[in-house]
């Protein structure tokens, strides 16, 4: 709980993703200031929010004092360098996916953020989602059983990019996910995909993870699909799960499944559908209010540089192998 919200934070970059969270840190009541190097972005958000500080310049954000905490979400090429301007003017940091581009980056971004003792928060935005962490609670009580088979899908048609592909601007949340409910590095990541828009750029990829014990996920991206899907499937050998975020009411439903083995032979026994009572909070506001408690009691926040760091290894190690197609 936060005891005591002040108007302290700036947003920088204010298309796309970042109107969301000028929205929210407004509505919270934390917001003083924005920036955007587009000018009819700049004043089309301060004009909606009335918001009386807005520069084009990020720099007059980071040589304001007043300013405490900044909320990075210009394009994902500058996110290393904005990062560690702010971090070293004394400023903690909320950065959008995907941290930096490589990993010695995203390394000394960490090691900045440790040695002038901020606050380092990465956007991975599923690990505040209500249904998401419902789902942690059943695989970590045992109620799913030993985990065998975990697939997601995140389809589209559009938003189309040239800056990144596929996999880095749709595949981050859905790692972050799975590395958080299996809680281990995989032991071998395989990618397939095509580019049919854009050279090089991948408009398609599977990512297939597998780690100890035989279990395994894969991963299904795409912004040239006919219809919008998110959909996190879980397998385990005492039930399955299934979060729908486009689902409005019945978000996560257990499916206790049983296979039953009569004469040697494998049945499957199904068993009816239980919705899961989850609740009803937006996770882009969870995860604004997590980053103003981390800078109220100056914890480590759920998604931090070191997590954000674990999924940047298994994308970096996914573009390798997809580099060498």
């Amino acid at each position: 709980m936060i005891e005591n919200i002040q108007k302290n934070i700036a947003v920088i970059g204010t298309g796309g993703w970042g109107k969301n969270l000028v929205r929210n840190f407004h509505e919270i009541g934390a917001l003083k200031a924005i920036s955007d190097s587009n000018k009819e972005n700049l004043k089309k958000i301060k004009d909606k929010y009335g918001i009386k500080e807005a520069y084009t310049n990020y720099q007059d954000i980071l040589s304001d004092k007043t300013i405490k905490a900044v909320v990075i979400s210009s394009p994902a090429a500058t996110h290393y360098e904005i990062t560690k301007a702010a971090l070293l003017s004394g400023k903690d940091a909320f950065v959008e996916k995907p941290l930096a581009l490589n990993i010695n980056e995203a390394e000394e971004l960490i090691n900045t953020a440790d040695s002038n003792n901020r606050v380092l928060m990465v956007d991975h935005l599923l690990q505040y989602h209500p249904a998401v962490n419902k789902l942690k609670q059943l695989i970590d009580s045992g109620s799913l059983g030993k985990l065998q088979y975990i697939y997601s899908n995140r389809l589209n048609i559009g938003k189309l990019r040239s800056e990144e592909n596929i996999l880095w601007s749709f595949a981050p949340h859905d790692i972050s996910v799975i590395l958080g409910f299996v809680e281990k590095e995989p032991i071998s990541v395989k990618v397939f995909g095509e580019a049919y828009l854009q050279d090089r750029i991948y408009d398609t990829t599977i990512t297939d993870l597998s780690f100890s014990d035989r279990l395994k996920a894969h991963i299904f991206v795409s912004w040239l699909h006919p219809y919008k899907e998110q959909k996190l499937v879980v397998i385990g050998s005492k039930a399955m799960a299934v979060f729908n975020d486009l689902e409005p009411e019945e978000k996560l439903v257990l499916y206790p499944h049983k296979v039953e083995w009569i004469h040697q032979v494998p049945i499957a026994a199904i068993a009816e559908k239980e919705v899961v009572d989850i609740d009803k909070k937006e996770p882009l506001r969870e995860a604004c209010l997590h980053f103003l408690n981390c800078i109220e009691t100056r914890q480590k926040p759920k998604t931090d540089g070191k997590e954000a760091l674990r999924v940047l290894k298994v994308l970096q190690k996914a573009q390798e192998y997809l580099d060498k197609e």
